[in-house]
């Protein structure tokens, strides 16, 4: 065992994926006092191309980057393996001893995998999105489990395969979408993509593998190919696996009592907050029911100067009439740069005033090459459905608008396609604005509703 290696610093960010990297940019915009990232791996994940379609609302795309690539950036490719908070002493597997004032945890989250089998492939990371690209050429069918927003874009962009799709849910990507949005995707599940769009792969920095932090939205770019001649998709609603085996096919029996065999399962079925710290002190960090780490709306923890950010906490009892807390790149993004405006002013012991981002919730995404926008309340989220009104216009093939009202205020909306209602709605929900008597115009598209609001 080597002799200990003591660094001091005063702000330290466990994590190289969207939070962690987000944090430690805006840390630097905030100070000169040194700031630390404790990355397990030397390819990170950073945010680039953003693009606002709202004040708050915003798309981006997600690089792997060597850390050596990022400028005016001091970090350490090493695995924490416990936190002494009361001394604030950063214990690490190579024997290095860190010690911090303030210090953020942004280790992310790890795949819920239906099995420990080499035919059950876990999308989550760079190197399992590289093995599946590998073997899914020689593939006839596969079977995806999973209704989040992974499992969607796989769907859309698996072609020339059979996809059996297994969900809980009465409809596809119920994280996200409603029935009627859902009804709306229906006629695009079995497109066939061209194949002028075959292997077109994330741009990669120095050629490095890495693991652990999330996808990112840009988790691949392009169409993937199997060996079948078309696409077919066939979907099992209200079922899950029931038993998996292998012989020469993968065999797969679900809770419906149905059966199939195919080339192998991937597993898309979310994540568990990665918060597995050995606290030194005989102190323990407050865990919430999800699993992640609790913090109050400075992004602190129950032990002093230990923020967390990301996938690995959890938001409790902050006061956001309109936002919630989703496992999502947007949020890991918003969160990260949060805690390191948190950090900064509770160091420096100045007031400090909840971002304003946190006022809306908003995700932007794309689901089967429609541009998605969900802000607010978008499925009426926490509300009582009775005291709900819902305003929808679809035009097949073009968009699907749905606008959540609660006492004649809109509350929350779905925007697909390209609707250009976004600002309107953004400002409708957080002006809170009564729009009763304009209920017949709102989503009139002869009528420039953004008029009345001149």
């Amino acid at each position: 065992m080597s002799q200990n290696q003591q660094i001091d610093s005063t702000y330290v960010v466990i994590g190289g994926g969207i939070a962690g990297i987000s944090c430690v940019e805006a840390l630097k915009l905030y100070t000169t006092e040194p700031v630390l990232l404790i990355s397990e791996s030397p390819i990170v994940k950073v945010v680039t191309d953003i693009k606002f379609y709202t004040k708050i609302a915003a798309g981006f795309k997600v690089e792997d980057r060597n850390l050596q690539c990022i400028e005016n950036t001091e970090y350490i490719i090493d695995k924490v393996i416990a936190i002494n908070s009361i001394e604030h002493i950063i214990y690490t597997v190579n024997h290095q001893e860190i010690k911090y004032k303030k210090l953020c945890l942004c280790t992310g989250a790890t795949p819920k995998l239906l099995d420990d089998k080499d035919y059950v492939i876990g999308l989550r990371d760079t190197h399992s999105v590289e093995y599946f690209q590998s073997i899914i050429g020689s593939a006839n069918r596969v079977m995806i489990v999973g209704n989040g927003g992974i499992a969607t874009d796989l769907v859309y962009k698996l072609n020339g395969i059979e996809i059996i799709w297994v969900i809980r849910d009465e409809h596809i990507s119920s994280h996200f979408l409603d029935a009627g949005a859902a009804e709306f995707f229906s006629n695009y599940l079995n497109t066939q993509q061209s194949s002028d769009d075959k292997v077109i792969k994330r741009f990669r920095y120095c050629g490095e593998r890495t693991s652990g932090a999330a996808l990112g939205p840009d988790w691949h770019c392009g169409a993937m190919f199997g060996n079948h001649d078309g696409k077919n998709v066939i979907i099992e609603y209200k079922t899950e696996i029931k038993n998996i085996s292998k012989s020469d096919l993968v065999r797969i029996e679900l809770t419906n009592g149905k059966v199939y065999e195919c080339d192998f399962v991937i597993s898309a079925t979310g994540v568990m907050p990665n918060n597995n710290f050995d606290i030194r002190d005989g102190r323990s960090i407050d865990i919430a029911s999800d699993g992640g780490i609790k913090v109050d709306w400075k992004m602190e923890t129950n032990l002093s100067d230990i923020f967390a950010a990301g996938d690995v906490c959890t938001t409790v009892d902050w006061n956001s009439e309109h936002w919630f807390q989703m496992r999502l790149w947007t949020q890991a993004r918003q969160m990260g740069m949060y805690a390191a405006k948190c950090m900064h002013y509770v160091h420096i012991k100045e007031p400090l005033l909840q971002d304003f981002c946190f006022e809306l919730f908003t995700h932007v995404t794309s689901f089967f090459g429609f541009k998605v926008i969900l802000l607010g309340l978008y499925n009426a989220q926490g509300l009582d459905k009775k005291d709900c009104e819902l305003l929808v216009r679809v035009t097949n093939g073009q968009e699907y608008i749905k606008l959540v009202l609660q006492n004649g205020r809109v509350v929350g909306a779905i925007l697909i396609g390209d609707t250009d209602l976004e600002e309107m709605c953004e400002n409708l929900i957080l002006n809170q604005i009564d729009v009763t008597n304009l209920m017949d115009d709102l989503l009139d598209p002869s009528i420039n509703i953004e008029d009345y609001f001149d």
